[in-house]
């Protein structure tokens, strides 16, 4: 990731901050990540250029949208479209802490934003788990197969309820699809391949893409890969090699993120494996 940055502050200085961490991550489509805890700052009327896709994790928020006021409690999930003017403040007496995904106009075309400015605050829990999983996922490098393959699937059903007649969604089974990809990842175990990358080679949509290798091996094509990886490292670890020369010789993208994932799938770190190793 690019460009991180976090700040703390009491609000002396009046900006009534708390923290803020941004940064752009090298993940196709997404501009920036914002993550704020304001207590009583309000944002003037301003507009962006990218689409704003917003959660709001404590406390609430009030914001006028083309002369309309709405609201941000917890549950929903808010898609605030480009170029139309907006503000924000508290709505709880303790401020809010939310977190921001700015999104170009690869994952959302203009001909949302009408519905959009209708209705930008969507209450559905299953977007709303899906946004928070995908910015775990942009917090952690390594894993940008996994925010590429959650964004597209956000995309999916922000596209939903703003064209719910379009239907672009129905699941289709698509084996030879999914073997396709599956043969890919084989391919690029190690150096990975990005979802975008791997929908122009195959070639399919990327959700559908996504759904028809899920459908087809109960697994995610980014859960695949890290598996694959994992099996790499336990032989080389076995071998004799280090963590750190095994988490670069398997893709990962360090000793952290190898432990992170080797422990999650085997239930013990890989110094530990390597040690009991005969």
């Amino acid at each position: 990731m690019a460009g991180r940055r976090k700040d703390g502050n009491d609000g002396r200085d009046g900006s009534d901050l708390r923290t803020v961490s941004a940064w752009r991550p090298h993940v196709p489509g997404v501009v920036e990540v914002f993550h704020a805890h304001y207590t009583e700052y309000a944002y003037p009327m301003h507009v962006h250029e990218a689409w704003t896709l917003l959660i709001v994790d404590a406390g609430a928020v009030r914001y006028d949208l083309d002369r309309h006021e709405h609201g941000t409690p917890h549950d929903t999930v808010t898609l605030l479209p480009p170029h139309v003017p907006h503000n924000g403040s508290p709505a709880t007496p303790d401020g809010f802490r939310k977190r921001v995904l700015y999104l170009d106009a690869t994952r959302l075309g203009e001909d949302l934003i009408g519905p959009a400015v209708d209705a930008p605050d969507l209450r559905d829990p299953v977007l709303r788990r899906r946004v928070g999983q995908l910015h775990a996922a942009l917090a952690r490098p390594g894993e940008e197969l996994e925010a590429e393959s959650r964004l597209t699937l956000i995309g999916e059903r922000l596209h939903e309820h703003l064209r719910p007649g379009d239907d672009a969604s129905g699941v289709r089974r698509d084996p030879v699809l999914a073997r396709r990809l599956r043969e890919l990842l084989d391919e690029r175990v190690v150096p990975g391949i990005g979802l975008a990358e791997a929908a122009s080679l195959v070639p399919a949509h990327p959700a559908h893409l996504v759904r028809a290798f899920s459908g087809a091996y109960g697994i995610a094509p980014h859960q695949y890969l890290m598996s694959r990886r994992v099996d790499r490292a336990r032989r080389l670890l076995l071998a004799g090699r280090s963590p750190a020369d095994v988490a670069g010789a398997t893709g990962f993208y360090d000793q952290a993120h190898l432990t992170r994932h080797f422990k999650r799938l085997v239930g013990v770190t890989p110094g530990r494996y390597r040690a009991g190793g005969r």
